[in-house]
């Protein structure tokens, strides 16, 4: 019996397909030649992806030829006519528990200094001390990095004036950014502005040690870290697992301010991490009218504190409208040449004196 182009794709027409149809009515067969007994023809899919789906096809369609009377040899060829899909960049996820550490607080590599920026409550501006300290430091010549560790309020990204989402070309390491001089990174920049971070304890020291270990920080001299107010997970997270040069502990003046800024002080006694000084913010107020200043939450309470517990006292820092506007608006006060912006470069060159940063 001669075998015919027809039989052949007679047969074929029986080799069904994943997700339904044939090798025919998918219309994937292509430069089909009969000589006498041999046969040759080649299945083509739309991707090498469906290719390699189709490896049990393609046998099935060999076997159905030969099964044809007549037939004495079989040639298939497996091929694609589209590209290979583009593999999908690696994508990172941020708050995953953390993994085990052995043997005690670690360096972060590549950094000299780490200084933790804490309050004992929220609202005294330990934020925009943080970024403007950052700033002013990078202008005095060191080589700075401003990490926010405040995972459930992120501000550093606001502050700074940077938007984009930091890169990660393996799902690993993340590239940080730059902003005023300084290497920054915020899990605010992994977010949608007014996305709600609500995890777990675990969670958060998890992101915390993502934002120390996986950010390509480079070399350093000082890195800043922008701790929440409190005395919580992050606050124990990082002093039992990172090697701390010290913390300075901002507050402003009054009595219930110094209240809670007693309770960070314990904390970082009773976690061995040196307390490097105490900042008063908020000292005064000059109007920026008649230029009468005010003592708005009293005055010289941080330094008396200090001086009581045998603290360094680091200074005095202004209430100022123009510090808040500059924050609201990206550039920190510290990164022009605004008189408001001495108190801080004053701040940074005692740090550097004193052979902290």
């Amino acid at each position: 019996m001669s075998v015919s182009r027809e039989l052949i794709m007679r047969a074929l027409a029986g080799v069904g397909l994943p997700g339904g149809g044939d090798l025919v009515s998918r219309d994937l067969i292509r430069a089909l030649t009969v000589e006498g007994g041999a046969v040759r023809f080649v299945i083509e899919a739309e991707s090498p992806e469906a290719a390699r789906a189709l490896g049990p096809v393609q046998a099935a369609a060999e076997a159905a030829v030969r099964a044809v009377p007549g037939v004495a040899s079989v040639q298939l060829v497996m091929t694609a006519h589209g590209p290979a899909a583009k593999p999908a960049a690696p994508s990172l996820k941020i708050g995953q528990h953390p993994t085990p550490q052995q043997g005690g607080p670690q360096k972060v590599s590549g950094v000299d200094r780490i200084i933790a920026v804490a309050s004992g409550k929220g609202g005294v501006g330990k934020s925009t001390v943080s970024s403007n300290l950052a700033v002013a430091l990078a202008r005095q010549g060191r080589k700075v990095g401003l990490l926010d560790a405040d995972i459930y309020g992120p501000s550093q990204p606001r502050m700074m004036g940077v938007s984009k989402r930091p890169a990660s070309p393996d799902g690993k390491i993340i590239e940080p950014l730059q902003a005023h001089g300084v290497t920054m990174m915020s899990i605010g920049l992994m977010l949608k502005e007014d996305e709600a971070v609500i995890w777990r304890g675990p969670m958060i020291m998890g992101a915390l040690q993502q934002l120390l270990g996986q950010v390509a920080w480079g070399k350093l001299d000082i890195l800043i870290i922008d701790l929440p107010p409190g005395t919580g997970d992050i606050q124990l997270s990082l002093a039992q697992r990172t090697q701390l040069t010290g913390a300075l502990v901002v507050s402003t003046p009054q009595d219930v301010a110094l209240l809670d800024a007693r309770k960070a002080l314990d904390m970082f006694s009773k976690l061995k991490v040196p307390v490097l000084g105490l900042i008063e913010n908020m000292s005064t107020f000059c109007c920026p009218n008649c230029g009468h200043e005010t003592q708005i939450f009293g005055h010289g309470g941080v330094k008396a504190e200090a001086a009581k517990l045998g603290l360094p006292f680091l200074g005095e820092l202004p209430l100022a409208l123009s510090v808040r506007q500059a924050g609201d608006a990206g550039t920190p006060i510290a990164a022009t040449d605004a008189p408001e912006a001495e108190a801080y470069a004053r701040l940074a060159r005692g740090l550097i004196a004193g052979g902290m940063a």
